[in-house]
């Protein structure tokens, strides 16, 4: 059967569409063509859209995966049962908040501790700045990013059309993916950018058999050609991934979330014990960043909170692999009559 490189574009459980790769007037590769059911070995949960992937035909409009190439970063959340693929070689995530309704600190810090781990870009979208009574308070919780250089925009895509205009340069010629909660208007801000996304999204719907539940789908659209593409001819694109109210990061060691937070760096090996969790600890260096505003307190509250959970995943999933353990000797031990 014909094998051939494709593009994953969509997803929804394990129910997977691509689309080939062709070469396109500029030299690069893009996604092209009809829309192709992808089936995986056992049905495993093994792709994430942006996946570059070798596939072979089994009938007109399905293939299986025959491998998938070395991707360049992976983003997903997990917790210490289970993992979810979010999207692979991105370039950025876009992280979008409102001003209506209240948006998560917590899973801004996340998306921010998981872009650094993955060495991908991240920029702020502060959506609905049309609505001012929470402006204010929205602005002071994204404030200590802002001074750490990640970089933040108010926009209203419903209302303001030249703000999101003007973000064009920030996303031509790259792989860009919405993070964010629901209600957070990242619909509205596809809908702005790619005019088409509607009927793009019903197409995806319709050949992944969502029905309603199109929210659940990750999904890429390719931005306009008058406007979509860098310097060097790369079309960018936008994954529109689900909205979500947790970004578990428990797959994270101890000394990757230490990395993970920019502004440790210049304090790191400058506590006085070389294990120093920053909690009560005398002479931590990270404390004493913090009580000189340095530091912001909420950024070591999350940094406690996430080696919290990566501790309590190591403890959950040891204790899980002894019950096995256990049960598998129970299994073949012979009983004694």
């Amino acid at each position: 059967m014909e094998q051939f490189h494709a593009l994953l574009t969509a997803s929804y459980g394990r129910h997977y569409l691509a689309q080939r790769l062709v070469q396109d007037g500029h030299g690069n590769e893009s996604p092209a063509g009809e829309l192709i059911q992808v089936s995986t070995p056992a049905k495993q949960h093994i792709g994430a859209v942006g996946d570059r992937m070798l596939l072979e035909m089994t009938s007109l409009d399905q293939a299986r995966i025959i491998h998938i190439e070395p991707r360049e970063n992976l983003l997903y959340r997990s917790d210490a049962f289970k993992s979810k693929l979010i999207a692979s070689n991105v370039d950025q995530i876009l992280v979008v908040l409102a001003t209506q309704p209240a948006f998560s600190p917590d899973l801004l810090g996340r998306a921010v501790v998981a872009a650094e781990t993955n060495q991908i870009g991240l920029h702020i979208l502060l959506n609905k700045s049309d609505l001012k009574d929470n402006l204010e308070h929205a602005r002071k919780i994204i404030a200590p990013y802002a001074r750490m250089g990640y970089p933040v925009t108010e926009v209203s895509a419903k209302f303001d059309a030249a703000s999101i205009k003007a973000l064009r340069p920030a996303i031509q010629g790259k792989i860009s993916v919405f993070v964010g909660q629901s209600g957070m208007g990242k619909s509205s801000l596809l809908n702005a950018w790619v005019p088409n996304a509607a009927a793009i999204t019903q197409e995806y719907s319709v050949r992944l058999d969502t029905g309603k539940h199109t929210t659940t789908a990750c999904r890429y659209f390719e931005l306009p050609e008058e406007w979509g593409r860098d310097a060097g001819g790369k079309l960018g694109a936008l994954i529109d991934s689900p909205g979500f109210q947790e970004f578990g990061l428990a797959h994270m060691s101890v000394s990757e979330l230490e990395h993970a937070f920019r502004e440790f760096k210049d304090y790191m090996g400058k506590c006085r014990f070389h294990n120093c969790a920053h909690q009560t600890e005398p002479e931590c260096a990270i404390r004493a960043a913090v009580d000189k505003n340095e530091i912001a307190p909420e950024r070591l509250a999350l940094f406690r909170q996430l080696r919290s959970d990566s501790k309590t995943a190591d403890t959950q999933i040891q204790g899980i692999s002894q019950a096995k353990e256990r049960w598998s000797a129970l299994a073949i031990k012979p009983s004694k009559r």
